[in-house]
C-alpha cells in the first residue's frame, strides 16, 4: 500500500518520498489510519518494520491540524535507552522538517543545562528516557500537565529494564484525556496487563508472531572452543571481507578487551556499553554508522534502540543468557526488508543456551564448522568437569578435619579464646573479682 492512502498531509507525503519511502510495511498502514483517528494504539512488531514512522508521522499530522501559538510540551515519547531516544529524536526532526514544531531529546550520561535551556525556550515534542525526564519535573522546569499524546516505545524493554516505577510517576504528571500509544517489539503477557491498566479501548495491532524474526536474515552457528572464539572472528571477517560488523558480548570488560584484540589483529573496531560516558558512546556509534570502524563491540544495551541502515552482519561473541534476547540482537539486521546474516560462536559450554534459542525460534540454526576451531573431546570433558556440583562429604570426614580456610581460621580463633588472659596486676590469673580494691582516699574537708 502507498503512503498516498494513509491520510498524510501533503507536506509529510512529500518529505517521505523525498526520503525514499515507496510503500508501508504491514505496522504503517494499520497504525497511522488508527492514530490519526484519535485510537489509542497497542502494536506489536518485531523490530525493523519501520514501527517508528508509524507513530511519529501521525503524531506529527495530529499537532499539524491543531496547531497553537504558544510552545509548550504536547506529545511525549518515552524510551529505555539513550540511543533509542537520540535515534527517534532524530527521526521526528527527519520527518517534521517541513513543520514548524520544534523538538528536544532529553536523556542521561550529558549535562542537563543545554536540555534545560531548550526546554525554557519552548518545544512541541519530547523524546526522553525516564530518569531524566523526571529530574526535569522535579526541577520544574517542564510541564507535563498538557499532553495530548504519549508514546512508550519499547514498552517491554522498559519492563524488563525495572523502569515502571518511573512510568506510572511519569503518568502521574500528565492530564487524565490524552492519547496513548504502547509500542513493543514484542507482544508478552506483561505488555498486556501494562496495556489493560493505561489504554481505553485500544485497537489491536499485531504484526508478526512473538518472538519472530525477519525472513531474510540468515541464521548460522559456528562450534568452536571458548578460546579460540576470537581467532575465529577475526579469520572470518579477513577472509570473508566483512565489513559494518554489530558484535554482541556479554560483559563491558568483554567488550573492551574484544575491541582491544581485534585492533592488534588489524581489523579497526570501537566498543559501547553502559559505563561510557554518551558523548563516547555517540562518537563510537558515529564512527560505525560512517564507516571508520569496521566492527562495533556491544553489549546487550545496543540489543534495542540501535537504527544502523544496512547492516549486514550481526555476531553473537557470547551467547545471551534469555532466550529472547537474541531475538532482539539479531532484529538489528534484516532491517526495511534487506538481506542479513546472524552469526553465533557457540562454545561447547552455551550448547544448554543454544537449545533454549532453538526452542524458541521453532527449528535448528544451521551449522558450520572451520576447520582447526571447532570444540573437541578434550574440551567437552573439562567443560563437564567444571560445571558439575562438588561431591557431598560425609559427616565423619565433616567432623575430622575443617575443609576451607574459613573453618581453619574459626577453630584458630575458638582455641585463642580459650587460652586465658593475662592481667597486669601482681596476681596474674586472677580475675578482677578476686583481686583486691583500692581503698578511696577521703576528700572529705574539715
Amino acid at each position: 500500500m502507498s503512503f498516498d492512502n494513509l491520510g498524510l498531509r501533503a507536506k509529510l507525503l512529500d518529505t517521505v518520498a523525498e526520503l525514499g519511502y515507496k510503500e508501508a510495511t504491514p505496522i504503517q498502514k494499520k497504525a497511522i489510519p488508527a492514530i490519526i483517528a484519535g485510537r489509542d494504539i497497542l502494536a506489536g512488531a518485531q523490530t525493523g518494520t519501520g514501527k517508528t514512522a508509524a507513530f511519529v508521522l501521525p503524531i506529527l499530522q495530529l499537532l499539524d491540524l491543531t496547531r497553537i501559538k504558544r510552545t509548550f510540551p504536547r506529545a511525549l515519547v518515552i524510551t529505555p535507552t539513550r540511543e533509542l531516544a537520540a535515534q527517534v529524536g532524530q527521526s521526528v526532526e527527519k520527518y517534521g522538517k517541513k513543520l514548524p514544531f520544534k523538538s528536544a531529546q532529553i536523556f542521561g550520561g550529558v549535562s542537563m543545562n543545554p536540555q534545560t535551556e531548550k526546554l525554557r525556550r519552548g518545544v512541541d515534542i519530547i523524546v526522553a528516557t525516564p530518569g531524566r525526564l523526571l529530574d526535569h519535573a522535579k526541577s520544574k522546569v517542564l510541564d507535563l500537565s498538557r499532553i495530548e499524546i504519549l508514546v512508550l516505545d519499547e514498552a517491554d524493554r522498559m519492563l524488563d529494564m525495572g523502569f515502571i516505577h518511573d512510568i506510572k510517576r511519569i503518568i502521574n504528571l500528565l492530564p487524565q484525556k490524552r492519547q496513548n500509544l504502547l509500542f513493543s517489539a514484542t507482544y508478552s503477557d506483561e505488555i498486556r496487563e501494562l496495556a489493560t491498566s493505561l489504554l481505553e479501548e485500544p485497537e489491536m495491532i499485531d504484526i508478526a508472531e512473538r518472538n519472530s524474526v525477519a525472513e531474510k536474515v540468515e541464521q548460522i552457528m559456528y562450534p568452536t572452543q571458548h578460546c579460540h572464539k576470537r581467532e575465529l572472528l577475526s579469520k572470518l571477517i579477513q577472509d570473508e571481507n566483512w565489513d559494518r560488523v554489530l558484535v554482541f558480548t556479554r560483559t563491558k570488560h568483554g567488550a573492551d578487551r574484544l575491541a582491544r584484540q581485534l585492533k592488534k589483529d588489524k581489523i579497526n573496531a570501537v566498543s559501547i556499553h553502559g559505563d561510557k560516558s554518551q558523548s563516547a558512546r555517540m562518537r563510537a556509534l558515529s564512527d560505525f554508522k560512517s564507516s571508520k570502524a569496521r566492527v562495533l563491540v556491544a553489549t546487550d544495551i545496543a540489543a534495542r534502540g540501535l537504527d544502523i541502515d544496512r547492516l549486514p552482519y550481526v555476531v553473537n561473541y557470547d551467547l545471551p543468557a534469555v532466550a529472547e534476547d537474541y531475538v532482539h540482537r539479531i532484529g538489528r539486521t534484516g532491517r526495511a526488508g534487506l538481506d542479513g546474516i546472524a552469526i553465533s560462536l557457540v562454545s561447547f559450554d552455551q550448547i544448554k543456551q543454544l537449545k533454549a534459542i532453538e526452542r524458541l525460534l521453532g527449528k535448528k540454526i544451521t551449522e558450520r564448522r572451520v576447520d582447526g576451531f571447532e570444540y573437541d573431546k578434550t574440551d567437552r570433558a573439562a567443560t563437564k568437569i567444571s560445571t558439575q556440583s562438588k561431591p557431598q562429604r560425609s559427616k565423619k570426614d565433616a567432623q575430622a578435619k575443617p575443609h576451607s580456610f574459613r573453618a581453619n581460621q574459626t577453630r584458630e580463633s575458638n582455641v585463642a579464646k580459650e587460652k586465658p588472659k593475662q592481667k597486669r596486676s601482681g596476681r596474674p590469673w586472677a580475675s578482677k573479682k578476686t583481686q583486691p580494691r583500692k581503698k578511696k582516699r577521703s576528700r572529705r574537708r574539715f
